[in-house]
C-alpha cells in the first residue's frame, strides 16, 4: 500500500503538478485587473481608429491606431505584458502622442480581443509585433522612426521582434526577463518555492513544446546581440523581485548600440515604473526619443 501511495504521489508531483502549471502558463486566460480596463484612447482625449491586422503566422490581432498631432515625429508600437491587454499601455500612448508620435496599441495573441489559443511569453508574440510593424508601415504609411515600447512579456516580444525585423529603429524595453529558462525557474521558486529540478524543467519543456519552440530559442541576451547598433532604452524597477534590475543591467551590457541607455526607477511593483516614477520615466523617454535620427514617412 505504501508503495502504491508513493507511486501515486510521485506521479502527482512529477506529472500532474507541472502539467497544471504548463496549462496555466500557456492556455490560461486570466486577466490581471488594470485601472484602464474598459477605457479607450477617447478616455485620454485622443482620436483613434479601430484596426485589425495579421501576425506573420496569420493570427488575427485587434487594436487601436492613434495618430500623432500634425506631422508625426515617428511611430511607437506598444506591447503589453502577460495577462494584460492593450489598455495597460494607454498612459504611455497618451504621453507619446503629446510628444508628437503616432501610436499603435494591440492585444497579443490569446489576449483581449485578438485570436490565438496559446501564450508563449514572447516567442510567438514576436510575430504579432512584426505584424504590427508591417501594418503601420504598409497600411498606415506611418512616419519613421518606428519604436517598440514593451513591458515585461511585451518587452521580451519587442526585443525578439527587433532582432528579426530591420524595420524596427529603436526599442524601449521595460522589465524584460533574461530568458525563458531563467524566468520559469525564477518564478516557480519565487512564488511557489518549487525547485528548478525537475519541476521547472518539466514546465519549461512542456510549455515550449506546446508553443512550438525550443526553450533555448527565447533568449533575450541573444536577441539584444542581434539588434546590433540600434538604440535601446532598458528600464527596471529597483525593488522588482520578478524582474530585478540585474536583468536590465545584463541586457544593457550585452547591447552593442552606442545609444543604449539604462534607467533604474524607484519602486517595488513589477512593470509599474511608468506609474510609480512617472516624471523620471517621461524625462528619460523624451531624451531617448529626441536622440533618434529622423526617419522618412
Amino acid at each position: 500500500m505504501l508503495v502504491i501511495l508513493g507511486v501515486l504521489g510521485a506521479v502527482f508531483f512529477l506529472v500532474v503538478v507541472p502539467w497544471f502549471f504548463t496549462y496555466i502558463l500557456t492556455r490560461g486566460r486570466f486577466h490581471y485587473p488594470d485601472p484602464n480596463d474598459g477605457k479607450t484612447p477617447i478616455s485620454y482625449g485622443l482620436n483613434f481608429r479601430w484596426i485589425e491586422f495579421l501576425a506573420t503566422d496569420g493570427i488575427q490581432l485587434k487594436g487601436w491606431y492613434v495618430p500623432g498631432a500634425g506631422s508625426a515625429r515617428g511611430t511607437i508600437i506598444f506591447c503589453h505584458g502577460l495577462n494584460r491587454t492593450r489598455t495597460e499601455m494607454l498612459p504611455m500612448a497618451a504621453f507619446a502622442q503629446a510628444l508628437g508620435y503616432n501610436g499603435l496599441l494591440f492585444d497579443f495573441r490569446h489576449s483581449g480581443q485578438s485570436e490565438g489559443e496559446i501564450t508563449t511569453l514572447g516567442y510567438q508574440e514576436r510575430r504579432d509585433v512584426v505584424g504590427a510593424v508591417r501594418y503601420a508601415l504598409q497600411e498606415g504609411k506611418a512616419a519613421r522612426p518606428v519604436i517598440l515600447w514593451g513591458v515585461s512579456m511585451g518587452a521580451a516580444a519587442a526585443l525578439m521582434a527587433a532582432a528579426d525585423s530591420p524595420d524596427v529603429d529603436a526599442v524601449i524595453s521595460d522589465s524584460s526577463f533574461l530568458s525563458f529558462r531563467d524566468t520559469v525557474a525564477h518564478h516557480l521558486k519565487l512564488f511557489l518555492r518549487l525547485p528548478a529540478f525537475p519541476l521547472a524543467y518539466e514546465v519549461m519543456y512542456w510549455s515550449a513544446w506546446r508553443g512550438g519552440f525550443s526553450p533555448s530559442d527565447l533568449d533575450l541576451e541573444k536577441a539584444v546581440g542581434r539588434i546590433g547598433s540600434r538604440p535601446i532604452l532598458f528600464v527596471a524597477v529597483e525593488e522588482d523581485r520578478r524582474m530585478p534590475p540585474a536583468i536590465a543591467r545584463t541586457l544593457y551590457a550585452r547591447a552593442a548600440s552606442p545609444q543604449k541607455v539604462l534607467l533604474v526607477l524607484p519602486g517595488r511593483r513589477h512593470g509599474e515604473g511608468f506609474n510609480q516614477a512617472t516624471e523620471q520615466y517621461k524625462r528619460a523617454v523624451s531624451k531617448f526619443l529626441s536622440a533618434l535620427p529622423a526617419g522618412k514617412p
